[in-house]
């Protein structure tokens, strides 16, 4: 059960006859969904994308199936097609970061300006990897490190296999690995969530 005591598909099926009841999904999954469409984006595209998202799926909610509890793959699969027709946005924004600078540094803290360093000079090569990923294998690898998605939720969002999943996140971890000199910047576990 979500919180609140209905789970998702209970909710949807409400709004079927009462369309505000959908607001509570909006209020259960907009941030998470702002956070993840933030970070592909930027702010300036990440409101409109959301609400995009969530005015396609208010007039989906017919076709949910009911038989699923949980609607956040049914909303990521949605904002990430929602993201597709943004690529090109995407795409710049990871130029951008790829060529931008690094903010202030106090002073006299070596330790500082040295991680400040690193991490600039990783985070230009790591924008620059992000965009040169294939958008399947670069959905895959987003969806589980900034959604926190499982790899079974990745799946259903996509509407991939699972095993088409693996492959695509090992693709991609490779490709950054390679591009950032053998460091693993999505450190987190190959282990199934």
């Amino acid at each position: 059960m979500a919180a609140g005591g209905l789970s998702d598909a209970t909710v949807i099926a409400a709004s079927r006859s009462d369309a505000e009841q959908f607001g509570v999904l909006y209020d259960r999954y907009a941030a998470q969904l702002y956070r993840y469409a933030h970070r592909r984006l930027g702010p300036e595209r990440a409101e409109d994308v959301v609400a995009e998202t969530f005015l396609a799926a208010f007039r989906r909610r017919g076709t949910y199936d009911l038989a699923r509890a949980d609607a956040r793959p049914w909303f990521f699969g949605i904002l990430t097609r929602e993201i597709a027709r943004h690529r090109r946005a995407e795409e710049a924004r990871y130029r951008t970061m790829g060529r931008a600078g690094g903010g202030d540094v106090a002073e006299g803290f070596a330790d500082q300006v040295a991680a400040s360093v690193t991490a600039q000079a990783n985070r230009r090569t790591l924008a620059d990897a992000l965009r040169r990923l294939s958008p399947g294998d670069r959905d895959v690898l987003l969806l589980v490190a900034w959604s926190d998605l499982s790899y079974e939720e990745v799946a259903d969002t996509l509407h991939i296999k699972i095993g088409t999943v693996r492959s695509r996140l090992h693709r991609a971890r490779r490709k950054l690995r390679n591009a950032l000199g053998d460091t693993n910047p999505t450190d987190f576990s190959e282990v199934d969530r």
